[in-house]
């Protein structure tokens, strides 16, 4: 039997564990990314044909290849450091919505939860599915509140003739 102030939070937990999931599966998938992207990015063999390409280009002079030759490395390097930043900020969000679940979990918390919540949507983008999934049950967990039991007292009167 469940106490005067529990309340099932099944909503919010389906929603913020469904994020959880996307969070970390996009974390694999922008860590691939990012390694093989740089990886790739970073070989002799793709720099030595990209600058043949720029090189047998009529329209580019001497100075523009050089131009462009030094960006890409900027690039890359650019590349590689944001990919790694992007990484760190979706952990960031993954561990708040885990500390989420956890507050939300048999109802112990759930102001801290909507919190929780709200700051691991606004790290895993503003306007992402999996954000928008965490802003709804950040609102749930503000909201919804255990329903009020009424006591009811009855009192006796006795008639009196």
């Amino acid at each position: 039997m469940k106490g005067l102030n529990s309340m099932s939070r099944t909503g919010e937990m389906v929603l913020s564990v469904i994020s959880a999931i996307m969070t970390l599966l996009s974390i694999i998938l922008v860590t691939v990314l990012v390694v093989s992207g740089s990886s790739v990015l970073k070989d002799e063999d793709f720099k030595k044909e990209f600058e043949n390409t720029i090189s047998n280009e009529p329209t580019f002079t001497e100075t523009d290849q050089q131009l462009i030759n030094d960006n890409m490395s900027l690039a890359i390097d650019a590349f590689s450091i944001f990919g790694w930043v992007f990484i760190i900020i979706l952990v960031i969000s993954l561990i708040l919505n885990i500390i989420g679940i956890m507050s939300i979990s048999k109802n112990k918390n759930p102001k801290l939860a909507g919190i929780m919540f709200i700051l691991a949507g606004l790290f895993a983008g503003v306007i992402s599915l999996t954000s928008i999934l965490l802003y709804i049950a950040a609102i749930m967990c503000f909201v919804r509140k255990p329903p009020v039991q009424i006591q009811e007292e009855y009192y006796t009167t006795e008639k009196s003739l």
